[in-house]
């Protein structure tokens, strides 16, 4: 007997365990099918058929839609889309959508504590008595809190929950936001100001920016060079934000003090990257948005939004607007 339920098809799911979302979908009446897999081939006979796509980071280009014809939503496992070509999915009546906020106060407070860790000069000192000698110091010392000025690029929920645990502690918070933010209160404590300020005068610039065509390497080797030669830099959004090349000039010549990276252009990177091996880099693997919550609550804002889509015809975190084309 052939099954007509509606199929859905979980791509990658990294180190979440997509168990609870499996018991969520077929108890809303799919049959569930679970790959993972990057590989659009995989992909493409996987999803033969399929209603639902629930992706983690598998690219969901224009080639591949045009396989997937009966596809009509893909759920995201993270608040950014930049993984799948909206544009395209849009043209086919397919919907895509986030987990939106959800880890807003954990990617948050994981790039604070990366900004933490670099004004205490954490990644060199915690090899003291081994990887050098336990007098030894630092080309730059520890900070001084109340003296340090602290940047945040990008005003979404992220970059505010950032700015709101950094204001009480530093000297200064200095925050540029392109888009508009009207609507949000204001954050006690943060000057709102231009690019190039927050570039120049920051001791800590954090990035809270979607990748987008405007963003994409938008700290390149110019930006780099504005910045000052004792700053850190702080990414938790996107890799494809920074010119990695770039970065390790600066760090090898001295005109930054140093970095963390919670996120790469490649993930996992190849493991000869040398910004991963960097004396003035500390890592971390895409783990900002991870916490006892998120673990589960992320797989469950994934499957719910399938689940609102196929019972009210749209899902709860859409980044684009199906209904509106037939209207």
């Amino acid at each position: 007997m052939s099954d007509h339920r509606p199929l859905a098809v979980y791509t990658d799911t990294d180190d979440l365990d997509p168990r609870i979302g499996v018991d969520l979908l077929t108890d809303n009446g799919f049959r569930v099918e679970v790959c993972e897999t990057r590989d659009p081939e995989v992909i493409a006979h996987a999803a033969a058929g399929a209603t639902a796509l629930l992706v983690g980071y598998a690219p969901i280009d224009e080639d591949l839609l045009d396989r997937l014809p009966t596809l009509r939503v893909i759920a995201l496992l993270s608040r950014g889309y930049d993984n799948v070509d909206v544009a395209a999915a849009t043209a086919r009546g397919i919907w895509v959508c986030t987990v939106a906020d959800l880890a807003a106060p954990e990617v948050g407070a994981h790039a604070w504590a990366l900004s933490l860790a670099l004004l205490r000069r954490l990644p060199f000192f915690a090899g003291s008595g081994s990887n050098h000698g336990w007098l030894e110091r630092p080309r730059v010392l520890p900070r001084r809190l109340s003296e340090v000025t602290v940047g945040v690029l990008g005003l979404g929920s992220t970059g505010r929950t950032y700015a709101a645990l950094a204001a009480p502690a530093v000297g200064r918070v200095l925050a540029y936001d392109s888009g508009s933010r009207s609507d949000k209160p204001a954050i006690s404590g943060v000057e709102l100001t231009d690019f190039w300020t927050v570039i120049e005068q920051s001791d800590v610039v954090s990035l809270h920016l979607p990748l987008t065509d405007d963003t994409r390497l938008i700290i390149d080797g110019s930006v780099l060079a504005r910045m000052r030669d004792d700053a850190y830099l702080v990414n938790v959004a996107r890799g494809a934000l920074i010119d990695d090349v770039a970065l390790l000039a600066a760090l090898d010549d001295h005109r930054l003090a140093g970095a963390a990276l919670d996120v790469f252009d490649a993930e996992p990177p190849p493991a000869d990257d040398p910004l991963l091996r960097h004396p003035d880099v500390l890592t971390t693997p895409h783990v900002a948005y991870l916490s006892d919550t998120t673990a589960a609550g992320y797989v469950t804002a994934q499957a719910r939004n399938v689940i609102a889509w196929r019972t009210g015809g749209r899902p709860e975190h859409p980044i684009n607007d199906v209904a509106a084309l037939s209207c």
